[in-house]
């Protein structure tokens, strides 16, 4: 306006952290960026770190013909006419997915598992059948979640964002301390608080790299039946084994106790997206009415992300159907390598450390980790100086429990990296790690 005050700018939006959601403050948030962030600062790096499938098994070409692979089995297994293949793959699908019945039938071939596919909730990777069901399970305050330290990160960070308080249960040498599970769930009980499941990865855990002998995967099912205990089975690694394949909780389980967390990232296409849950836990509602957990999961999947996008489940179905349903036989090439990777870093480890020298780890049969013990503290500035001055990318445990062992461990992956370039990674390791000794 002519002669007028011009007007003040607009004040820009402006948030404060203290009134977004608390579980952003939370260090375990930061955690799952970390390594990418470090990464991108140091690209010269060799990562130990990242536990992704090993992107030499990719085929450019495998989507397309899984996508055909699917389309054909829609008609020629399912009856559907082309209209309904072309609604299938590009409409809005079943919240709960569309190829439950064909993980159902893996599940039968390759883990023994026989479940109705209605007890299947198919979701966008397994890190969501975990917030799902963990938003189901916390009711209120009163309510906490046990877990197998040290544990995967994905899990505590999931645990944060839905408020549901995680307590750390004791590993031990077998993967699960049995009598401390009993006594934290004793003392939380004692506390008017209320546990309501155990999270377990029983073969070769991330991060430890441990793995339960049968004789305690069948003493935990019994421990958790008596202290009225869900536990909440994670899978990634199982088919990655050197010749000891044990039963999963979910092959033993009689009493639908242990909800199951399945991923295809690992045995097929991580960028796909595509986990699953299986929940055939009963739900009895307030009228005597039962349900399935998998159908309250699907509630609450519609409301977060609608369904799991049929074209990448397409996509996991061809896979699964061009194999005949099993992903035993699909991953026989992936199990090779990552066997061979494993067998070259701990032979590695040994050649490099020898007894003495301060450094000590474990020797999984199996899966993508090891676990180091260094005489230094193994934090993040210590993995920044690893990877700026010596080139090689590591975990400090400390993301993965809250425990004075963790000071001085750090985690090792083999693999997403060549055999040449784990040599050359643990020869840079070697060299740090005398520098800071």
């Amino acid at each position: 306006m002519s002669g007028g005050v011009a007007p003040s700018p607009p004040r820009p939006a402006v948030l404060r952290a203290g009134e977004l959601h608390p579980a952003l403050s939370e260090p375990v948030l930061e955690s799952m960026n970390l390594l990418n962030e470090i990464s991108h600062r140091h690209p010269g790096a060799i990562s130990l770190a990242a536990g992704r499938p090993h992107e030499e098994l990719f085929d450019e070409q495998a989507p397309e013909r899984c996508l055909a692979a699917y389309r054909r089995h829609l008609v020629r297994d399912r009856g559907l006419t082309p209209e309904q293949v072309r609604r299938t793959l590009f409409q809005y699908g079943r919240t709960k997915g569309v190829i439950h019945d064909l993980i159902a039938r893996m599940l039968r071939i390759d883990e023994g598992i026989d479940v109705d596919p209605e007890s299947i909730v198919v979701t966008v990777g397994c890190q969501e059948a975990m917030v799902l069901t963990l938003r189901a399970l916390r009711a209120d305050a009163r309510d906490v979640l046990l877990a197998v330290a040290p544990t995967y990160v994905g899990l505590t960070g999931a645990a944060a964002l839905v408020d549901l308080p995680v307590v750390p249960v004791p590993g031990g040498s077998e993967g699960v301390d049995l009598d401390g599970l009993a006594t934290e769930v004793r003392r939380l009980r004692a506390r008017g608080l209320r546990p309501r499941a155990c999270y377990v990865m029983p073969d070769f855990a991330n991060p430890s790299g441990l793995s339960m002998g049968l004789a305690t995967r069948r003493a935990l099912l019994e421990a958790a039946a008596e202290l009225d205990l869900l536990l909440l089975e994670d899978n990634p690694y199982g088919l990655f084994h050197g010749g000891d394949r044990r039963p999963t909780l979910k092959a033993l389980d009689t009493g639908r106790r242990v909800v199951y967390f399945g991923s295809f990232a690992k045995t097929c296409l991580p960028g796909a997206r595509v986990g699953y849950a299986i929940a055939d836990t009963p739900v009895i509602d307030a009228a005597g009415g039962r349900r399935l957990l998998a159908d309250e999961l699907a509630k609450i999947k519609g409301m977060f992300t609608v369904n799991t996008s049929p074209v990448a489940q397409a996509v996991v179905g061809g896979h699964l159907v061009t194999h005949g349903c099993s992903l035993v036989a699909a991953n026989t090439a992936q199990r090779e390598v990552y066997q061979r990777n494993l067998r070259r870093l701990l032979d590695g480890l040994a050649a490099r450390f020898p007894v003495g020298s301060g450094v000590r780890w474990n020797t999984p049969s199996g899966g993508f980790f090891v676990v180091l013990e260094v005489p230094f503290t193994a934090d993040d500035a210590a993995l920044e100086r690893s990877a700026e001055e010596y080139g090689v990318l590591w975990v400090p445990m400390r993301h993965f429990y809250d425990h004075p062992d963790a000071a001085r461990r750090l985690r090792l992956s083999c693999s997403a990296v060549s055999e040449t370039g784990i040599d050359e990674g643990l020869d840079r390791l070697e060299a740090f790690v005398a520098a800071h000794r």
